[in-house]
């Protein structure tokens, strides 16, 4: 291994810059001379942005500060990458840069659309008789890549997302108004609900937990939803809902197309979702008169390293390491993956493993039928327990001045 280079590609996590860290610290140990980082991903990389991470990285506390740093220390993009009939410059200009820098290794972290650009550079290398290689670290906070058990970002979104509804529900609870005040929280999720399921983790000895959860795997009733937050508004003095953002109506149309949702769409045709709790809370409102509250989490629940899990932190440090170590041995096209070993009788473990990339690419792992509940306005007891271990323990920040202290990258305001 000469020299490697490594991206991060989509929306940020909690933990993406760990995998970044273990990448480095993996590529080192198998004897890289320069451990190179992308500046926001395969778009910047096709510009020749890169920066030596040994600049950040070569002192032990750098790499203890980004895995304290949220979001992408070396940038994203939501670059498409095109294929390669007709647009072979594009792949050509990769490799061009590559061999400049004298790089063999290519790592790119992120979800279903960047392993479908390591696919495709993996094939076109294979095509075309280049050596390169390229190698996927996976990162959503959607946890919706097939094959993995789940996917480095997820445990830490959970974890917040469990927490910061305790704290909605413990601020809900404490008046005592005639009529209670809905909230309806709303929560990342397109397609499959992965993250609007972790609202079940609130739920303890201490906390009652949300009234209802609505993923995208099942059609939206809207009839059936407005009849149980009647029936709920008129036997509780407080209710919480958590509603996956991607909630689809037997039409075809999302809800928050119910309300005043937007056109946009992003550079892979994926419609920007949002307002489905404004949408339903203007709904419950007229339905019942009960005081409304929307709670749009949006970007927090993937930036709050200050309450990320520290099994996350630690299965995505390994992910990048295990990347740079599958690569050392010459392998290419293939993703970590997590495999789940115990037995009913033992602690939570995993396994680390590769798995071919084009298995991978463009595949969507939905919430299973047996983690939902027969009404389709809930979670079953499979899915704590699948969730619970991967949102223990913690990380604390370096707190300087009463803030945590981040490792910021000054390239990316400089190119």
């Amino acid at each position: 291994m000469r020299n490697v280079v490594v991206g991060q590609s989509g929306g940020p996590t909690a933990v993406i810059n760990s995998s970044v860290a273990g990448v480095y610290v993996g590529a080192k140990e198998q004897g890289a001379v320069h451990v190179y980082g992308m500046v926001h991903g395969i778009e910047g990389f096709l510009q020749g942005k890169i920066v030596d991470l040994d600049k950040y990285l070569a002192d032990p506390m750098g790499i203890e500060l980004l895995k304290r740093t949220p979001s992408a220390f070396l940038g994203s993009c939501r670059y498409k990458m095109p294929k390669p009939e007709g647009h072979e410059d594009v792949y050509e200009k990769i490799f061009q840069v590559m061999e400049e820098n004298d790089i063999d290794t290519l790592f790119y972290a992120g979800g279903n659309d960047s392993m479908d650009t390591v696919k495709m550079l993996s094939d076109y290398a294979k095509e075309h008789g280049k050596k390169q290689t390229f190698m996927g670290v996976p990162k959503t906070i959607d946890n919706d890549l097939p094959i993995t058990d789940h996917c480095p970002g997820y445990g830490s979104a959970a974890k917040y997302i469990a927490t910061t509804l305790k704290e909605i529900i413990r601020d809900n609870e404490s008046f005592g108004a005639e009529k209670p005040t809905i909230c309806v929280t709303e929560i990342m999720g397109r397609d499959a609900g992965w993250l609007t399921a972790a609202a079940a983790l609130a739920k303890g000895d201490d906390c009652t937990g949300v009234d209802a959860i609505y993923l995208p795997e099942r059609v939206f009733d809207v009839d059936k939803f407005l009849d149980k937050v009647d029936h709920l508004a008129k036997t509780k003095r407080s209710v919480v809902i958590a509603v996956s953002e991607g909630l689809k109506l037997a039409d075809g149309r999302y809800a928050c197309e119910l309300g005043d949702a937007s056109d946009k769409v992003d550079a892979f045709g994926h419609k920007q979702l949002s307002g489905t709790a404004s949408a339903l809370c203007k709904l419950i409102g007229e339905r019942t008169g009960c005081k409304t509250r929307p709670i749009e989490f949006s970007t927090m629940q993937r930036a709050a390293t200050h309450v990320a899990s520290l099994t996350d932190i630690n299965e995505a440090f390994t992910a990048g390491k295990m990347a740079a170590e599958a690569a050392a041995d010459g392998e290419t096209g293939e993703m970590v993956i997590f495999k789940r070993v115990n037995t009913e009788k033992e602690p939570y473990r995993i396994e680390f493993s590769r798995f071919d990339i084009h298995q991978i690419a463009n595949g969507v792992k939905n919430v299973p039928d047996e983690m939902i509940n027969a009404e389709g306005d809930n979670v079953t007891e499979a899915y704590v327990k699948y969730a619970r271990p991967l949102i223990e323990g913690e990380l604390y920040p370096i707190w300087v001045n009463g803030t945590p202290r981040h490792l910021v990258m000054k390239e990316l305001f400089e190119f």
